[in-house]
């Protein structure tokens, strides 16, 4: 079976603002503001492929064919917390899109995401569906975030993380090799504890100014 597409958007603009994204030194609110205006680039780039009609407009000189988004609609599922901090900037971009929300915590026993929150849109199985989580570590979260969507009979899904560990890619090429993946950056591992080298810390933590 063929392994989902994985893009990395290394659009000038994006690599920027990660950098900052990444600096300890960043505060709350200028973490906060940069992870959305992230959201927004990387939103052009994982929208690249939708298709388009052909409709006839008048503007006024003269009246011409022009393009539409051919009437696939949109859904955002952030994985809570920290997925709810690139909600906005996307909903800048696609202000039509339905949101759902996806909550996991870690089952202590088990050491597997649980889930122990999920609300959708009603329509959520007609839609294109972008999963949002600004860290794919393990992977265990958004394998567990797309597993639940697909038993609910959503098929059209893709990925969206700020940054990636080499074992989270592969994790859910494994698990959803039909998911593509959208990233600002693949890192270069997990460490013993399974955090992202080099990482940004804990993204929930950092955009809600949390420990």
């Amino acid at each position: 079976m063929s392994k989902s597409k994985v893009v990395i958007c290394e659009h000038p603009l994006i690599q920027h603002k990660l950098t900052f994204i990444r600096n300890q030194e960043t505060n709350t609110k200028d973490f906060r503001e940069l992870v959305d205006e992230v959201a927004t680039l990387m939103a052009y780039e994982i929208t690249r492929d939708l298709p388009l009609d052909t409709i006839s407009v008048r503007t006024p000189v003269a009246e011409t064919e022009a393009k539409v988004i051919s009437g696939r609609m949109v859904g955002l599922v952030p994985i809570l917390r920290a997925g709810l901090g690139m909600v906005e900037g996307i909903l800048k971009l696609i202000p039509s899109a339905k949101v759902g929300h996806i909550g996991l915590a870690r089952d202590h026993e088990t050491l597997l995401p649980r889930e122990y929150y999920i609300n959708l849109p009603t329509d959520a199985h007609e839609r294109l569906l972008i999963v949002i989580d600004p860290m794919l570590a393990t992977g265990g979260s958004a394998i567990a975030a797309i597993s639940s969507l697909k038993q609910r009979s959503c098929e059209q899904i893709k990925l969206m993380c700020l940054i990636a560990a080499p074992e989270g890619v592969r994790a859910v090429q494994e698990a959803h090799p039909d998911v593509d993946i959208y990233i600002a950056a693949l890192d270069e591992r997990l460490n013993e504890k399974g955090y992202i080298i080099p990482g940004l810390g804990d993204a929930g933590d950092r955009m809600f100014g949390t420990n």
